[in-house]
């Protein structure tokens, strides 16, 4: 090796070490712009408080084929299609997100934002999920889609609807929607107390459907076998809804499920090196150690000690402290794969700082085969892999677009790299987007703020380039659990209790709960609605051999104050509606109304092709 070629090497690792020794990051700009990249994502009829301006309307017509409205969700990646697993992946991490570190992000400003994140997806699992045993677990296909470079505002490609039910099976899909809609009852239970309780119908619903009809989901949905395919199979999801259905509902049915289950279904024989959308074995790991540390194991102490025996060995991996180390770059960011490894970072990370504060709260160190660890220093390998994606690396490149100086700006991303809808609408045709906008070597029109690509190769190298979708193009399941780990850095070092050991919060009460054989705990008194609402079928005819119902709804304020601030949640309609306002996902008073006075009734219709009303419930309401 030459002197020149030496003496450049030190001089990259001396900057790299410069660099690494001068951080200082606004974790509290990063959250701010991880939590934006969300809205860049979406897809259906954008509310009037979107703040993404580049983007509009989109997938208007999602599931209008299959006679199902699957409007909504998100684009999970650079594309355009709509993937049922690593969606709800998303969801289900930034609900856990949400749930450890809510305070972080309330005082921070960004709760309400990451709320609303979170319910951009619920929203569409629940039009998902027509029926006990249906999901709709995809919209459009990656062959067609990716076969064409245009604008999610004017795609041409295919939006077929592809589900999973009792005779195609999807228990991996169905585990998965189940967790997220557990874990988003507890987001939701305070604040919006009916919507919470709806999202747990649908949980436990979607668990039963996933447990009685087993078989993974890419043999039903074949076409996200190139995509997204489920490579650990459907236990681990199995598990983990479990695990998520026990902390929404503190029941024991959920918690013996993971007891009997643990050995069989490998929650407490695969030791694990990655959690991810596909592998949920390192998160079942760390809840049940969390049940555990609680005091809360039971009958079922000594099973849930060896999940907790392979959450801690992840945990001395990640930290060099295990005979069987995670490997790592150069500059020290956790290396799993070339394709996306940005993923493996954010979730690992959050894991961590998640079990360092278990450990604090439980006043322990970790005990690993190399030495033992405190809870400051897995704290402080969070914030390593996070300053290493803000900036601190090698390269001095920020992998958060929008973040610092030096950040990615040819993105995989079609929306980002196309001139906006809103600004030119001239179309931009399925190949032609490959000529004009593909291949064009300028940086992105509109800047992915927030988006957490792919990241550098094992070698901490990197190459911004359009085409170079390994490591330019971003992810949703980047970006959820980062929202964690960046609320909890911006506090800094001190620890926080988790509840450990102690009393979860009481849990809502479940409504329509299904099976369990078992005597049903008896939910907390509650105090009667001070509304009403009744529903009824007043005409129907028959066009083009369609039939369509006409209902009328009406909605009564029992109580002696007047009704203020209404909001109505109103899913499964599928057609017109006169005498409400809609205002972004729900409804309000018409514009001749402004509140509804003691013992009064509103009245309004709607039209649809279901024989069957649609759900209305009132999600929120003020008494004055």
């Amino acid at each position: 090796m030459g002197s020149t070629t030496t003496i450049s090497i030190l001089v990259v690792l001396l900057l790299g070490l410069v660099q690494l020794a001068v951080s200082g990051h606004d974790y509290k700009q990063a959250l701010s712009k991880s939590i934006l990249f969300f809205e860049a994502q979406r897809s259906g009829h954008l509310p009037p408080n979107q703040r993404v301006s580049w983007r509009s309307h989109s997938g208007l017509y999602d599931g209008k084929s299959s006679g199902v409205d699957l409007v909504g969700g998100y684009y999970d990646a650079g594309d355009n299609v709509k993937f049922g697993l690593p969606m709800a992946f998303t969801v289900t991490t930034m609900c856990w997100s949400i749930i450890e570190y809510g305070g972080q992000l309330e005082s921070n400003g960004e709760l309400g934002h990451a709320i609303d994140a979170v319910k951009w997806g619920t929203d569409y699992f629940i039009k998902a999920h027509p029926e006990p045993n249906v999901l709709y677990g995809e919209v459009g296909d990656g062959k067609s889609d990716h076969y064409c470079w245009q604008r999610p505002e004017e795609m041409t490609t295919d939006r077929k609807a592809y589900k999973i039910d009792r005779n195609n099976p999807g228990s991996d899909l169905a585990g998965e929607t189940a967790a997220a809609m557990a874990a988003a009852s507890i987001v939701f239970r305070r604040s919006d107390p009916s919507y919470s309780a709806e999202l747990l119908r649908h949980a436990h619903q979607l668990f039963e459907f996933a447990d009685k009809y087993r078989g993974k989901y890419d043999s039903s949905i074949t076409v996200a076998q190139k995509y997204y395919r489920s490579v650990s199979g459907y236990n681990d999801e199995l598990l983990w809804a479990a695990a998520w259905l026990y902390q929404a509902t503190i029941d024991k049915y959920y918690l013996d499920y993971l007891g009997k289950n643990g050995d069989s279904m490998g929650g407490t024989g695969w030791s694990m090196t990655e959690f991810g959308w596909d592998v949920k074995y390192a998160g079942v790991q760390t809840l049940v150690a969390k049940v555990l540390m609680q005091g809360k194991g039971g009958e079922h102490t000594a099973v849930f000690e060896r999940y907790q025996q392979k959450a801690e060995q992840l945990m001395c991996s990640l930290l060099g402290k295990s005979t069987k180390n995670i490997k790592k770059t150069p500059g020290g960011l956790i290396f799993r794969q070339s394709w996306n490894n940005m993923q493996f970072v954010t979730s690992a990370s959050f894991l961590a700082a998640v079990y360092s504060d278990y450990l604090s709260s439980s006043k322990r160190d970790l005990r690993c085969s190399q030495g033992n660890i405190s809870p400051s220093q897995l704290l402080d390998f969070s914030k390593s892999q996070v300053d290493y994606i803000l900036g601190d690396n090698p390269r001095a490149t920020s992998y958060m677009v929008g973040y610092g100086e030096n950040y990615p700006r040819q993105v995989h991303h079609r929306g980002s790299s196309i001139v906006s809808f809103n600004v030119d609408q001239k179309f931009v045709t399925c190949r032609g987007g490959y000529a004009t906008w593909y291949s064009r070597k300028g940086s992105d029109l509109n800047v992915l703020t927030g988006a957490v690509v792919g990241g550098p190769d094992a070698y901490d190298n990197f190459a911004d380039q359009r085409d170079n979708y390994e490591q330019t193009e971003p992810a949703t399941y980047n970006n959820a659990p980062l929202l964690g780990v960046l609320a909890r850095l911006i506090s800094g070092s001190t620890g926080f209790d988790q509840l450990l050991p102690g009393v979860s919060p009481t849990p809502s009460p479940v409504i329509n709960k299904p099976v369990p054989k078992k005597k049903p705990t008896t939910p907390p008194a509650s105090s009667p609605s001070p509304t009403t609402i009744s529903q009824k079928m007043t005409l129907s005819w028959k066009n083009e051999g369609k039939v369509y119902y006409r209902y009328s709804t009406r909605l009564t304020n029992r109580s002696t104050k007047t009704l203020k601030k209404l909001k109505i949640s109103i899913t499964k309609l599928y057609g017109p509606i006169w005498g409400v306002t809609k205002t972004g996902t729900s409804f309000t008073f018409p514009s001749w109304m402004q509140s509804l006075p003691a013992g009064k009734s509103m009245e309004f219709v709607y039209i649809h092709s279901a024989a069957s009303p649609a759900d209305v419930l009132v999600s929120n309401y003020s008494l004055e």
